[in-house]
């Protein structure tokens, strides 16, 4: 992908930042190559590894549940 941003005049006063989410990039000047990256931050102990409950078709039935 080629992106490309002119910006000949700009001129930052101030800036306030609230808050950073998981996936952003602030950038205020120049920059020659950009490199994007992903990773997760969950811990292997949190991972359900085993075999798939089997989920049966949907067959339209209506399916009451019992009020406790």
């Amino acid at each position: 992908m080629y992106y490309n941003v002119n910006n000949w005049q700009l001129e930052v006063g101030s800036i306030s930042m609230m808050g950073v989410s998981s996936s952003s990039l602030f950038l205020i000047g120049d920059s020659e190559n950009i490199q994007l990256a992903s990773s997760f931050d969950t811990p292997p102990e949190s991972y359900i590894v085993g075999a798939q409950i089997p989920v049966p078709p949907n067959t339209g039935e209506v399916i009451e549940q019992a009020n406790d």
